[in-house]
């Protein structure tokens, strides 16, 4: 009798670790990731000390918007047995948080075990710009391409950290690396918002129409296309742009001004006013009781416009 008991006890372990494993693969199998979360927890449940699971548990609870709940996971890892891995997607999990000075240290401490994580790095610094820290971000950046010179992305990047520095010309410079590394819709796009922005139109313009060949639903660059053709002079473009741009959002009151101030231009007074009316109207719609030209401070051509709006704003205004 002794002996069954002994044999029991002896068993009984590896059976339960056996199961845990056995829930631990079920859930991997899984495509459903409540149901891997909960198959985790039983294996979790069974055998506290598998890693694995809390690691899969703490994807699976990322990917669900849990992110405190990962963040717990990967802590439990880190604690235990301290890796690149864990350490940088607890910080994608707190930079989705918006806690960027935290993912920042778990960025640091992932390329400190790691000096050639790349995405670690590049993390790294896009926590430092969302930061503010463009000095540092740039720094870091600098490494990245070092370490890995086609990681394309790294230069749009470092453009953006350039151009909050107002450097201009090594903002351009990397938006065109980027381009020519990746000439895709979206380093056109980047490269074309920053164009528009320091008023180089024509070539703004250029990039936005590689932007909709290769992307036709993308309904800014249609707006920021006619923009440019409205500031180039060419309305009748602007006028196609802007009335594009409509198609997608009915309620796009920057393209609605865009074509009031293309009207105006043109001495077609009735239409000027009647687009001017419809873009008061919408920003007024969510209980905004700000008159004047205070009503537009949130549009694109009071924010990057300022002058040439309120130039043209009193005339239309008195319409």
């Amino acid at each position: 009798m002794k002996k069954s008991i002994i044999v029991i006890i002896v068993l009984l372990p590896l059976f339960m670790f056996g199961q845990a494993n056995k829930l631990f693969r079920k859930a991997l199998k899984t495509e459903d990731l409540k149901e891997r979360v909960e198959l985790l927890d039983q294996a979790i449940s069974i055998n506290p000390d598998k890693l694995d699971a809390y690691f899969y548990r703490a994807i699976a609870k990322n990917d669900l918007g849990d992110y405190t709940g990962a963040i717990v996971d990967y802590s439990k890892i880190i604690i235990e047995e301290p890796d690149a891995d864990s350490y940088f997607n607890r910080g994608n999990a707190r930079y989705s948080l918006a806690d960027f000075e935290g993912a920042k240290a778990d960025y640091l401490k992932a390329t400190e075990l790691d000096p050639y994580f790349i995405d670690a790095l590049y993390s790294l610094g896009c926590a430092h710009f969302d930061l503010g820290n463009y000095d540092e971000a740039i720094e870091v950046f600098n490494l990245v391409v070092i370490k890995e010179p086609y990681y394309a992305k790294v230069y749009t990047m470092r453009g953006l950290a350039y151009e909050h520095l107002d450097n201009f010309k090594k903002a351009i410079d990397n938006y065109t690396v980027a381009v020519l590394m990746d000439p895709s819709a979206d380093t056109y796009y980047n490269r074309g918002v920053y164009l528009l922005g320091i008023n180089y139109y024509k070539k703004a313009k250029s990039d936005f129409s590689q932007v909709i060949s290769r992307n036709e639903n993308n309904s800014f660059a249609y707006f920021y296309r006619g923009a440019c053709h409205f500031l180039l002079g060419k309305y009748k473009n602007a006028d196609t742009d802007f009335s594009t741009a409509l198609k997608f959002d009915s309620l796009d009151f920057d393209a609605m001004l865009g074509l009031s101030m293309m009207y105006y231009k043109q001495n077609d007074l009735a239409n000027s006013k009647a687009y001017f009316d419809k873009a008061k109207a919408i920003l007024q719609s969510n209980g905004n009781t700000t008159s004047g030209i205070e009503l537009f401070e949130n549009t694109y051509w009071y924010k990057n416009q300022f002058y040439f709006f309120t130039g043209i704003f009193k005339e239309i205004d008195q319409l």
